[in-house]
Parts: structure tokens; C-alpha cells; sequence
């Protein structure tokens, strides 16, 4: 069983369309890889970042949920998917931009698995192209355990989303959606979906075994003088 086995069902209505950050992905490919003209996205979940680069580029996307990828190909039914594991994916093809978003990377809880899929993507990348990945910051994972749970209606429906400590510096976002039913009764679905982040310092050095040039960019800023919630990596 992969994360999202449950939550997948209302993924979209609780996270919305994510069209803002998607054309802020778009951006950073057009200024980094203004020529590019292939895009893969792993973990790529219900499509929403094809669905706004589909009509620049030819996009494939890949994800390990079976549930996502079916969502994603209904929405998308001329994109390629491929089910299979971000860290030792392969396919017979070179990408001009790699994408890893919305702190998918932080699910990969061994960083000697970071490691294996940096040198992986470079192995899928054309000689000019560009590895784009974001992640919440340690800090943002230890502020989030600190805070109360977060409550979120959506239509009928309401999700439950408390970030608890799961030990040996691991953030379990325990997600219960309460799904509306006949007669006022709802249905309990539940998750326990696990992250783990690493200094910015350790995770750029490493790219910097593969990758000539490693650009940093704040994502998400509470104010100037905390430190950010989510960055970007941008290696080429």
C-alpha cells in the first residue's frame, strides 16, 4: 500500500486545482530551460502540474499510487504515465525538465534514497536539462507538529489533518476525512502519511556531486526574519 491509497478520493477537492503553483513551476522552466520541450514529473499525483504544462510541452508524468495515476489519466488521457518509484524509476527516454513538487521528496524517509534518485534523474535528463524539486524545511515540519490540528469543510465532507511527531525526526500527517452520508451518518476514511526533511546544507552539497550548477529559491516565507517554510531547488 502506497501513501495516498485512501486520500487519493478527495485529493483534488481538498487541494484545489494548485493552478498558482503550477504557473509558478512554469515560470522556473521557462526561465532555466527556455528551450525545453520534454517534461517529466514524478510523483505527479492527480496531474494538476501537466494539466497547466501540457499544452507548452510534451509532459509524461509518473507516481507510485495506482489511484492517483488513475485520476491523472482520466483527466489527462494523451499524457504518458508510468507506475513506478520516484527513487529507481526508469524509462527509456531523456527529459529537458525533471519535476519533483509539492514536497514529494520529503516522503523518501532515507537519504541515502535522495541520493540514489539525484543521480538517477540526472541519468534521465538531456545534456542541457534541468532538475526542479521543492521541500518543507525541517523547521516547518517541527513547527508543524507544535500546531493544533487543522480542520477543513469541503462540500458536505470534513478533513481532519493533525501533524504529530513519528520519531527519529519523522512528521506523521494523520489525515481523517469525515465523508457525508445518508441520513446525517458519515464515513471515516483514514491515512498516517509520513515526511522527514534534511538541512538545506546537506541536501546541496549532495546535488553538488551531480549536478553543475544548484540554485536555491525561497518558496514560502512567513516573514523575513523566520526561516522558510518550502524551498526550491533548481539543478542543471
Amino acid at each position: 500500500m502506497s501513501d495516498y491509497d485512501i486520500f487519493f478520493k478527495f485529493y483534488d477537492q481538498v487541494m484545489g486545482d494548485r493552478e498558482k503553483s503550477a504557473r509558478d513551476i512554469l515560470v522556473y522552466i521557462q526561465e532555466y530551460a527556455p528551450h525545453a520541450k520534454k517534461v517529466l514529473e514524478l510523483a505527479c499525483g492527480t496531474g494538476s502540474v501537466l494539466n497547466i504544462l501540457s499544452p507548452k510541452y510534451e509532459v509524461s508524468g509518473l507516481d507510485l499510487s495506482q489511484w492517483m495515476l488513475k485520476i491523472a489519466s482520466e483527466k489527462l488521457p494523451w499524457v504518458k504515465f508510468y507506475h513506478q518509484n520516484m527513487v529507481d524509476f526508469k524509462i527509456d527516454e531523456k527529459f529537458d525538465v525533471i519535476l519533483c513538487v509539492f514536497d514529494s521528496i520529503n516522503h523518501i524517509l532515507d537519504f541515502e534514497d535522495w541520493k540514489k534518485l539525484f543521480m538517477n534523474v540526472r541519468n534521465h535528463l538531456s545534456s542541457n536539462g534541468v532538475f526542479i524539486f521543492d521541500i518543507n524545511t525541517q523547521e516547518k515540519l517541527i513547527r508543524t507538529i507544535k500546531e493544533s490540528p487543522w480542520v477543513k469543510p469541503f462540500e458536505e465532507n470534513i478533513m481532519i489533518m493533525d501533524v504529530v511527531d513519528g520519531g527519529n525526526e519523522v512528521s506523521n500527517w494523520n489525515i481523517k476525512i469525515f465523508q457525508k452520508k445518508e441520513n446525517n451518518m458519515y464515513e471515516l476514511h483514514e491515512e498516517n502519511i509520513r515526511e522527514i526533511s534534511f538541512s538545506i546544507e546537506k541536501i546541496e552539497n549532495e546535488l553538488k556531486k551531480t549536478y553543475t550548477e544548484v540554485i536555491i529559491k525561497d518558496k514560502i516565507r512567513k516573514s523575513p526574519e523566520l526561516p522558510a517554510d518550502s524551498i526550491y531547488f533548481i539543478c542543471s
